[in-house]
Protein backbone atom coordinates (compact mmCIF):
# COMPACT_ATOMS: atom_id res chain seq x y z
CA UNK A 1 0.00 0.00 0.00
CA UNK A 2 1.23 3.50 -0.87
CA UNK A 3 0.33 7.01 0.29
CA UNK A 4 -1.69 7.39 -2.91
CA UNK A 5 -3.74 4.29 -2.06
CA UNK A 6 -4.55 5.66 1.40
CA UNK A 7 -5.81 8.92 -0.08
CA UNK A 8 -7.57 7.09 -2.93
CA UNK A 9 -9.72 5.13 -0.50
CA UNK A 10 -9.69 7.52 2.45
CA UNK A 11 -10.84 10.77 0.86
CA UNK A 12 -14.08 9.34 -0.63
CA UNK A 13 -14.87 7.78 2.76
CA UNK A 14 -14.40 11.15 4.50
CA UNK A 15 -16.57 12.92 1.90
CA UNK A 16 -19.23 10.22 2.31
CA UNK A 17 -19.20 10.64 6.10
CA UNK A 18 -19.58 14.42 5.77
CA UNK A 19 -22.50 13.98 3.35
CA UNK A 20 -24.26 11.54 5.67
CA UNK A 21 -23.69 13.74 8.72
CA UNK A 22 -24.93 16.89 6.95
CA UNK A 23 -28.04 15.04 5.76
CA UNK A 24 -28.72 13.62 9.22
CA UNK A 25 -28.22 17.04 10.82
CA UNK A 26 -30.51 18.87 8.38
CA UNK A 27 -33.34 16.34 8.49
CA UNK A 28 -33.28 16.25 12.29
CA UNK A 29 -32.78 19.99 12.77
CA UNK A 30 -29.62 19.46 14.82
CA UNK A 31 -27.56 22.35 13.44
CA UNK A 32 -24.25 20.48 13.47
CA UNK A 33 -22.98 22.62 10.58
CA UNK A 34 -22.64 26.39 10.30
CA UNK A 35 -21.84 27.74 6.84
CA UNK A 36 -19.15 30.26 7.87
CA UNK A 37 -17.57 27.79 10.26
CA UNK A 38 -17.33 25.16 7.52
CA UNK A 39 -15.79 27.71 5.12
CA UNK A 40 -13.20 28.58 7.78
CA UNK A 41 -12.33 24.89 8.08
CA UNK A 42 -11.91 24.60 4.31
CA UNK A 43 -9.71 27.71 4.32
CA UNK A 44 -7.48 26.24 7.02
CA UNK A 45 -7.29 22.98 5.07
CA UNK A 46 -6.25 24.84 1.92
CA UNK A 47 -3.51 26.69 3.81
CA UNK A 48 -2.27 23.44 5.33
CA UNK A 49 -2.21 21.80 1.91
CA UNK A 50 -0.38 24.70 0.24
CA UNK A 51 2.31 24.96 2.92
CA UNK A 52 2.44 21.18 3.28
CA UNK A 53 3.45 20.72 -0.36
CA UNK A 54 6.83 22.17 0.61
CA UNK A 55 7.14 21.27 4.30
CA UNK A 56 5.88 17.68 4.18
CA UNK A 57 7.91 16.73 1.11
CA UNK A 58 11.06 18.32 2.59
CA UNK A 59 10.58 16.49 5.88
CA UNK A 60 9.96 13.20 4.08
CA UNK A 61 13.25 13.53 2.18
CA UNK A 62 14.99 14.45 5.45
CA UNK A 63 13.70 11.21 6.99
CA UNK A 64 14.84 9.24 3.92
CA UNK A 65 18.30 10.76 4.33
CA UNK A 66 18.45 9.98 8.06
CA UNK A 67 17.26 6.43 7.38
CA UNK A 68 20.68 5.76 5.82
CA UNK A 69 22.17 6.07 9.33
CA UNK A 70 19.63 3.83 11.08
CA UNK A 71 20.65 1.68 14.04
CA UNK A 72 18.84 -1.37 12.67
CA UNK A 73 16.54 -2.24 9.78
CA UNK A 74 13.24 -3.02 11.46
CA UNK A 75 11.89 -4.55 8.23
CA UNK A 76 14.59 -7.25 8.40
CA UNK A 77 13.98 -8.19 12.02
CA UNK A 78 10.29 -9.01 12.12
CA UNK A 79 7.46 -10.04 9.74
CA UNK A 80 5.98 -7.30 7.55
CA UNK A 81 2.58 -7.41 9.27
CA UNK A 82 4.26 -6.85 12.63
CA UNK A 83 6.30 -3.95 11.21
CA UNK A 84 3.03 -2.24 10.32
CA UNK A 85 1.48 -2.89 13.73
CA UNK A 86 4.52 -1.59 15.63
CA UNK A 87 4.78 1.42 13.31
CA UNK A 88 1.15 2.37 14.02
CA UNK A 89 1.72 1.98 17.77
CA UNK A 90 4.97 3.98 17.72
CA UNK A 91 3.39 6.80 15.72
CA UNK A 92 0.49 6.98 18.13
CA UNK A 93 2.74 6.90 21.21
CA UNK A 94 4.97 9.70 19.90
CA UNK A 95 1.94 11.67 18.73
CA UNK A 96 0.43 11.45 22.22
CA UNK A 97 3.45 13.26 23.69
CA UNK A 98 3.64 15.74 20.82
CA UNK A 99 -0.05 16.50 21.20
CA UNK A 100 0.24 16.83 24.98
CA UNK A 101 3.15 19.25 24.61
CA UNK A 102 1.13 21.19 22.03
CA UNK A 103 -1.42 21.94 24.73
CA UNK A 104 1.12 22.81 27.43
CA UNK A 105 3.82 24.86 25.63
CA UNK A 106 2.87 28.24 24.24
CA UNK A 107 4.62 28.24 20.87
CA UNK A 108 3.35 24.72 20.13
CA UNK A 109 -0.16 25.76 21.18
CA UNK A 110 0.12 28.71 18.78
CA UNK A 111 0.61 26.19 15.97
CA UNK A 112 -2.06 23.75 17.16
CA UNK A 113 -4.74 26.18 18.35
CA UNK A 114 -6.50 26.54 14.99
CA UNK A 115 -7.63 22.90 15.26
CA UNK A 116 -9.58 23.85 18.40
CA UNK A 117 -10.87 27.17 17.10
CA UNK A 118 -14.32 25.92 16.08
CA UNK A 119 -17.24 26.08 18.49
CA UNK A 120 -18.91 23.32 16.49
CA UNK A 121 -18.13 19.60 16.30
CA UNK A 122 -18.52 17.83 12.98
CA UNK A 123 -16.37 15.97 10.48
CA UNK A 124 -15.21 19.21 8.79
CA UNK A 125 -13.63 20.37 12.06
CA UNK A 126 -11.01 17.69 11.42
CA UNK A 127 -9.99 19.69 8.33
CA UNK A 128 -8.64 22.46 10.58
CA UNK A 129 -5.09 21.17 10.38
CA UNK A 130 -2.17 23.21 11.73
CA UNK A 131 -0.29 24.93 8.90
CA UNK A 132 3.09 24.47 10.58
CA UNK A 133 2.29 21.24 12.41
CA UNK A 134 4.53 19.04 10.23
CA UNK A 135 7.53 21.23 11.11
CA UNK A 136 6.93 21.18 14.87
CA UNK A 137 6.51 17.39 14.77
CA UNK A 138 10.05 16.82 13.48
CA UNK A 139 11.84 16.89 16.89
CA UNK A 140 9.40 14.25 18.12
CA UNK A 141 9.35 11.90 15.13
CA UNK A 142 12.96 12.24 13.97
CA UNK A 143 13.96 9.20 16.05
CA UNK A 144 11.83 6.83 13.95
CA UNK A 145 14.06 6.76 10.85
CA UNK A 146 17.19 6.84 13.02
CA UNK A 147 16.04 3.78 14.97
CA UNK A 148 15.20 1.97 11.75
CA UNK A 149 11.54 2.49 10.86
CA UNK A 150 11.05 2.73 7.09
CA UNK A 151 9.97 6.33 6.25
CA UNK A 152 7.64 5.11 3.50
CA UNK A 153 5.76 2.77 5.85
CA UNK A 154 5.78 5.48 8.52
CA UNK A 155 4.29 8.02 6.08
CA UNK A 156 1.52 5.66 4.95
CA UNK A 157 0.69 4.64 8.52
CA UNK A 158 0.70 8.30 9.57
CA UNK A 159 -1.79 9.27 6.86
CA UNK A 160 -4.02 6.32 7.75
CA UNK A 161 -3.91 7.35 11.43
CA UNK A 162 -4.86 10.91 10.48
CA UNK A 163 -7.85 9.63 8.49
CA UNK A 164 -8.91 7.59 11.53
CA UNK A 165 -8.79 10.83 13.52
CA UNK A 166 -11.46 12.31 11.23
CA UNK A 167 -14.00 9.84 12.60
CA UNK A 168 -13.61 11.29 16.09
CA UNK A 169 -14.91 14.70 15.05
CA UNK A 170 -18.66 14.18 15.27
CA UNK A 171 -21.65 14.41 17.58
CA UNK A 172 -23.54 11.93 15.43
CA UNK A 173 -21.81 8.80 16.74
CA UNK A 174 -22.33 8.16 20.43
CA UNK A 175 -20.47 5.75 22.74
CA UNK A 176 -19.02 2.55 21.23
CA UNK A 177 -19.05 0.08 24.10
CA UNK A 178 -15.87 -1.88 24.74
CA UNK A 179 -14.00 0.05 22.01
CA UNK A 180 -13.99 3.05 24.38
CA UNK A 181 -11.33 1.27 26.47
CA UNK A 182 -8.90 0.79 23.58
CA UNK A 183 -9.42 3.31 20.79
CA UNK A 184 -9.97 7.04 20.51
CA UNK A 185 -13.68 7.26 19.73
CA UNK A 186 -15.98 10.18 18.93
CA UNK A 187 -17.00 10.28 22.59
CA UNK A 188 -13.43 10.50 23.92
CA UNK A 189 -12.42 13.02 21.26
CA UNK A 190 -15.42 15.25 21.95
CA UNK A 191 -14.00 15.54 25.45
CA UNK A 192 -10.67 16.67 23.99
CA UNK A 193 -12.40 19.48 22.09
CA UNK A 194 -14.39 20.62 25.13
CA UNK A 195 -13.79 23.87 26.98
CA UNK A 196 -15.59 22.53 30.07
CA UNK A 197 -13.21 22.76 33.03
CA UNK A 198 -13.33 18.99 33.57
CA UNK A 199 -12.38 18.39 29.92
CA UNK A 200 -9.47 20.83 29.51
CA UNK A 201 -6.24 19.12 28.40
CA UNK A 202 -7.63 15.61 28.29
CA UNK A 203 -7.60 12.70 25.80
CA UNK A 204 -4.56 13.43 23.63
CA UNK A 205 -4.41 10.12 21.75
CA UNK A 206 -5.19 9.89 18.06
CA UNK A 207 -5.71 6.17 17.46
CA UNK A 208 -5.39 4.56 20.89
CA UNK A 209 -6.87 5.88 24.13
CA UNK A 210 -4.62 3.60 26.21
CA UNK A 211 -1.90 6.28 26.49
CA UNK A 212 -4.32 8.67 28.18
CA UNK A 213 -5.48 5.96 30.55
CA UNK A 214 -1.87 5.00 31.28
CA UNK A 215 -0.49 8.53 31.80
CA UNK A 216 -3.43 10.04 33.69
CA UNK A 217 -4.91 12.34 31.04
CA UNK A 218 -8.10 10.38 30.31
CA UNK A 219 -11.54 11.85 30.95
CA UNK A 220 -14.90 10.29 30.20
CA UNK A 221 -17.72 12.19 28.53
CA UNK A 222 -19.95 12.78 31.55
CA UNK A 223 -21.61 16.13 30.75
CA UNK A 224 -22.62 17.98 27.56
CA UNK A 225 -19.52 19.30 25.81
CA UNK A 226 -19.04 23.00 25.19
CA UNK A 227 -16.80 23.04 22.13
CA UNK A 228 -13.99 25.52 21.51
CA UNK A 229 -11.32 27.05 23.71
CA UNK A 230 -11.41 29.19 26.86
CA UNK A 231 -11.21 32.41 24.85
CA UNK A 232 -12.85 31.66 21.52
CA UNK A 233 -11.42 33.35 18.44
CA UNK A 234 -14.66 35.02 17.24
CA UNK A 235 -13.52 35.09 13.62
CA UNK A 236 -13.85 32.88 10.56
CA UNK A 237 -10.77 34.28 8.82
CA UNK A 238 -8.28 31.38 8.41
CA UNK A 239 -5.25 33.69 8.49
CA UNK A 240 -6.38 35.46 11.66
CA UNK A 241 -7.16 32.11 13.30
CA UNK A 242 -3.74 30.71 12.39
CA UNK A 243 -1.69 33.65 13.66
CA UNK A 244 -3.88 34.91 16.50
CA UNK A 245 -1.93 33.34 19.36
CA UNK A 246 1.38 34.29 17.77
CA UNK A 247 0.25 37.89 18.15
CA UNK A 248 -0.59 37.23 21.79
CA UNK A 249 2.87 35.75 22.45
CA UNK A 250 4.64 38.72 20.85
CA UNK A 251 2.51 41.12 22.88
CA UNK A 252 3.32 39.23 26.09
CA UNK A 253 7.01 39.24 25.17
CA UNK A 254 6.98 43.02 24.80
CA UNK A 255 5.16 43.49 28.11
CA UNK A 256 7.54 41.23 30.03
CA UNK A 257 10.32 43.07 31.82
CA UNK A 258 12.37 40.06 32.97
CA UNK A 259 14.31 37.43 31.04
CA UNK A 260 12.19 34.75 32.65
CA UNK A 261 9.01 36.49 31.52
CA UNK A 262 10.26 36.83 27.97
CA UNK A 263 11.10 33.12 27.86
CA UNK A 264 7.73 32.19 29.33
CA UNK A 265 6.05 34.27 26.62
CA UNK A 266 7.01 31.49 24.19
CA UNK A 267 7.78 28.47 26.36
CA UNK A 268 5.37 28.84 29.27
CA UNK A 269 1.91 27.36 29.51
CA UNK A 270 -0.74 28.80 27.16
CA UNK A 271 -2.69 30.38 30.04
CA UNK A 272 0.42 32.19 31.37
CA UNK A 273 0.14 35.99 31.62
CA UNK A 274 2.99 38.51 32.10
Amino acid sequence: MTEFDVYLYGVPIVLFLITIEVTYSVFNGLGYYKFKDTLAGLGLLFGNFAIGLVSKSSIFFLYLYLYQYKLVTVNDLIPTWLVWVITFVMIDFIYYWYHRCSHRIRFLWAVHMNHHSSEEMNFTVSLRQAWFGPITKVPFFILMPLVGFDPVITAVAGIASTLWGVIGHTQWIRRLGILEYIFVTPSSHRVHHGSNECYIDRNYGNLLIIWDRLFGTFAEEIEPVKFGIRDNVKTYNPIKITFMFWGQMISDFKQSTSTKGKLLSFFGRPEWKP
